[in-house]
Formats: C-alpha cells, sequence, structure tokens
C-alpha cells in the first residue's frame, strides 16, 4: 500500500452542495436562504449569543448570584455544646444521639459543628466533622471516627 491508495471510504465523504447554479438543480435563486431578511444576506448573519435586542444568556447568568450545586450533600447537624450533656466514654453516633433525644430525625449523615465547648471524652462516629469540632473532641480525650 501507498501513500497515494489511502482514500476515505466509499460513501463517507459528501460532495459540497452547488448554490445558485439555476432552478433545475434545487439550490438556485436564493440558494435555500429564503426570501428576504437579514439570514439571507452575504455574510454573516448575527453574532453567537444574540438574541435579538434581548438580554442573552451570557449577560443574564451572572446576576443570579452563584450557582448551586446539583448534587449537593446535606447533613444533619450537631454541635459540640449538645455532647456534653452525654456521660463520659460513650459511643456518640446518629442512632444513640435519637435514643438520647438530642436529635429528632436522622433524614442525612451526622456531621458534628465546633460551635461550644466539651469538656467529656467521647468515642464519636460521624459522617463528617468540622476542624474546630475535631480539635475540641480529641482535647477532651475522646475519639473521632468517620463514617
Amino acid at each position: 500500500m501507498r501513500i497515494h491508495d489511502a482514500r476515505p471510504q466509499k460513501g463517507s465523504k459528501n460532495r459540497g452542495r452547488r448554490v445558485g447554479r439555476g432552478i433545475a438543480a434545487g439550490q438556485g435563486a436564493s440558494c435555500g436562504f429564503g426570501m428576504r431578511g437579514q439570514k439571507s444576506r452575504s455574510g454573516r448573519g448575527t453574532r453567537p449569543g444574540f438574541e435579538g435586542g434581548q438580554q442573552p444568556l451570557y449577560r443574564r447568568v451572572p446576576k443570579l448570584k452563584g450557582f448551586p450545586l446539583i448534587n449537593r450533600k446535606k447533613y444533619t447537624t450537631i454541635n459540640v455544646e449538645k455532647l456534653s450533656s452525654l456521660p463520659a466514654n460513650t459511643e456518640v453516633n446518629a442512632t444513640s444521639l435519637q435514643e438520647n433525644g438530642i436529635l429528632t430525625a436522622v433524614k442525612a449523615p451526622l456531621k458534628i459543628l465546633g460551635d461550644g465547648e466539651l469538656n467529656v471524652s467521647l468515642k464519636v462516629q460521624a459522617a463528617a466533622f468540622t476542624g474546630t469540632a475535631r480539635s475540641k473532641i480529641e482535647a477532651a480525650g475522646g475519639s473521632c471516627e468517620v463514617v
């Protein structure tokens, strides 16, 4: 095989449309651009994104103050100070908090936030911890386990 033998597959290339070659050719006179108007003239019709004078999408969108995350992680949150009422060396997770009446319902994974003081050592199991919550739990002699 030589370089001059390399050709596209038969039927893979279409020949260009020959417009403006008479009425019998099918694309005569107006060449498929219709009768009159901005889009039938030579040159470019309108710039990309032009919406006829209406405020275009790329100008409307930044006014929306950011975009919401589509698959945002939702958590059931609780602060460290709520955990200080529990006895020492207890295992803390979503179900135990619900049994003790600290949480009413667990609809999402548990996240521990760092507001308040903690002076009881606890074994906390949660889906996520903030940095301050983790440091306060470990400073009180407890442990943090990500479930």
